[in-house]
């Protein structure tokens, strides 16, 4: 804000000026339109019995607006030129709910004569445009004044305010020149936090900041939603008066009581990048669907919750879980642990059907997943098939993927941790048919295996990584239940990516057809046609990535600090370890720690350079976690922030069993 104090008693060239006074007290004068929003505020506070000072307002000359003579009402609020004065711009853009324009217009301050009084409107004027009112109003000596947030904008929390003062009146503040003492307070003005104590008395006594959180209680009933106050509490009298009330526009988004801890790290390993519309019906809801069986079966939520809360969903495209579902967060209840995925994996409570359910179990997975391999091989191209049949393959793809996720689910929270992981057979796989000289789709069709390094996508180009060293992962063994049902759930994607292509060349184009909802493709595969806006849709933006804990708050995602799962470090894989932390990018060092935020199955190959590896998110379960278990990697999951904390070439310290990331330092102390 332009700040300029002016004191000439004598005529000059502005000595007279175009325009006519409105009185605060005026009915009209509450009108935005007319007055700006500035004093629009004002009077309609002072209407309602809030401290606000006399005055007028200087409306636009030539437009017929109604108003007293401009001389008579500086002279009555000025007594005639002994009382100084504030002349203060009052824009209709200014002080609203979408901007507050704060400092863009000019004030003038202690403004002394009828010369002085016309020069100060001609500057503050000029600082906008010739329709701008110009708020008047006497000069307050202030003991102290400031700036009053009735509500955080900062936690966007509207249970407490946010105070900033300083010794005399609240324009030293807002102008950057000085700095003032800051306070959170309660919504009936007690402090909340300690505040240090110092030589000097404080400047406001807890009298003052009660009766500044009630002008702040009765701003908000006022306007209706909390305000950004200035104020001042005169010298002599020590009278609390408001110099402006205005809506807070930058305030943080809050989530709900109640509101969800998502976050993409159990889903990410699958999902990793933003999907289509079609994507997310084909992958997501499946998923949400299937875990939901397993958590009821297993008793780990109620079914009225499952209903009501989607295990997992999308955000901006990118699929996430319900961490507290999941386990990988706080529950909301204690029995919603029970399918918690990390180790040491709690017990399911004393049911009568989880002792069934863990004997059944590898059988079940057994008989699923021949049916599924014979259902793939005996389908015959997607090319020979009738709008029907297509429709019935897509049907049962997106069924059969339920029962594998929810046997997956129960497979990995009820029996031992399986020796050998689908990514280890895909590497396997892919490093011989890259011996053999295959290309990457002739790689697919004679092992498909493979595809466990690769998630799905409608749009995309498939790209196998790079080639591992022989034996990378090799171990005996056949896969375990949750294994061989991780791989066929990689596989029945595969077979929907294949029928929705047969689909698109039919119909349009692979990403026009990947921008319908599940129910139209349906209905374009049996011949109907294309929705009418298909051409105004768009497809997906690549955003940053989300967090990997937050909240979801009307206006936005608030990432969640403290007290969550999410963040607590986990040792996957024992063992202690120092290296250097690297992105996977560039040539690695020769102790390199790969420090990722997901544990994604591509990074596969790149295990044997490792020395140790480090997640932001992701589940010792993972197909990433058990191979690099499988290399005796030390492995940590759930470093929160690891990539902003561990940046390229920062020396590590790295325990796999406590979990525990530290930073090297050259004399060998270690720093967390």
């Amino acid at each position: 804000m332009t700040i300029t104090d002016i004191e000439v008693n004598d005529d000059g060239p502005h000595s007279t000026f175009a325009g006519v006074a409105l009185a605060l007290n005026d009915p009209r004068a509450a009108r935005a339109e007319l007055t700006g929003g500035k004093a629009a505020a004002l009077a309609r506070a002072a209407a309602a019995g809030l401290p606000v000072l006399p005055g007028f307002v200087v409306l636009p000359p030539g437009s017929g607006r109604p108003g007293g003579d401009l001389r008579a009402a500086w002279r009555e609020l000025s007594g005639d030129g002994a009382t100084p004065l504030a002349v203060r711009s009052s824009s209709a853009a200014e002080d609203t709910a979408e901007s507050s324009m704060a400092g863009r217009f000019t004030t003038v301050l202690d403004v002394r004569g009828w010369a002085a009084f016309t020069e100060a409107l001609h500057t503050v004027r000029a600082s906008g445009d010739e329709s701008m009112a110009v708020l008047v109003q006497p000069m307050v000596n202030s003991r102290a004044g400031g700036v009053l947030f009735g509500a955080d904008p900062v936690a966007g929390r509207t249970d407490r305010m946010l105070l900033s003062a300083v010794p005399g009146g609240p324009d030293g503040l807002v102008g950057g020149v000085r700095q003032g003492t800051d306070l959170r307070l309660t919504r009936h003005g007690r402090p909340d936090g300690r505040i240090p104590a110092g030589p000097e008395p404080p400047l406001l006594s807890p009298a003052e900041l009660r009766r500044l959180a009630a002008l702040a209680r009765r701003a908000r009933r006022v306007f209706g939603a909390p305000q950004d106050i200035e104020f001042g509490f005169a010298e002599h009298t020590g009278r609390l008066w408001l110099f402006q009330s205005r809506p807070i526009t930058a305030m943080a988004p809050r989530p709900p009581r109640g509101a969800r801890l998502l976050g993409p790290g159990p889903v990410a390993e699958t999902l990793p990048g933003v999907l289509w519309p079609l994507e997310e019906d084909l992958w997501v809801v499946p998923m949400a669907h299937g875990l939901a069986t397993a958590l009821d079966l297993g008793g780990a939520a109620s079914r009225r919750t499952l209903r009501a809360v989607p295990v997992v969903t999308t955000v901006g495209g990118r699929a996430v879980a319900d961490l507290a579902l999941l386990g990988a967060g706080p529950p909301r209840r204690r029995v919603a642990a029970l399918l918690n995925p990390v180790p040491p994996l709690r017990q399911l409570a004393a049911a009568w059907r989880v002792g069934r359910l863990r004997v059944a179990l590898p059988g079940l997975a057994t008989a699923l997943a021949a049916e599924v391999d014979r259902r793939l091989t005996e389908a015959p191209p997607p090319a020979g098939l009738t709008g029907a049949e297509l429709v019935a393959a897509l049907r049962w793809s997106r069924a059969t993927l339920v029962a594998l996720h929810a046997q997956e689910a129960l497979a990995g929270a009820l029996l031992p941790p399986e020796s050998r992981s689908g990514a280890a057979v895909a590497l396997a796989a892919l490093h011989h048919g890259r011996a053999e000289g295959l290309t990457d789709d002739e790689v697919v069709a004679a092992r498909p295996e493979v595809l466990a390094l690769v998630p799905p996508s409608l749009t995309g180009p498939r790209r196998l990584p790079a080639d591992a060293a022989p034996g990378t992962g090799a171990g005996p063994g056949a896969l375990g239940p949750r294994e061989a049902l991780r791989l066929r759930v990689r596989w029945v994607q595969e077979f929907q990516v294949a029928l929705v292509a047969e689909v698109a060349a039919r119909r349009g184009g692979p990403e026009r057809v990947a921008l319908l909802r599940w129910p139209e493709l349906i209905a374009v595969a049996e011949g109907g046609p294309l929705p009418a806006d298909l051409g105004r849709r768009r497809p997906p933006a690549e955003g940053p990535p989300l967090p990997d804990a937050f909240r979801l708050a009307e206006g936005g995602v608030v990432v969640a600090r403290g007290g969550h799962a999410a963040g607590a470090a986990q040792g996957v894989s024992g063992g202690q370890v120092s290296g250097t932390a690297w992105d996977g990018t560039g040539e690695p060092p020769a102790d390199a720690v790969l420090v990722v935020r997901h544990l994604d199955p591509a990074l596969a190959p790149l295990l044997p350079a490792l020395t140790g590896l480090v997640a932001q998110t992701g589940s010792p379960l993972s197909h990433l976690a058990v191979l690099a278990r499988e290399a005796r990697l030390a492995v940590v999951t759930g470093a929160a922030d690891a990539c902003d904390r561990f940046p390229p070439g920062t020396p590590l310290l790295v325990d796999g069993a406590t979990g525990e990331v530290a930073v090297r330092a050259e004399a060998g102390e270690v720093r967390p």
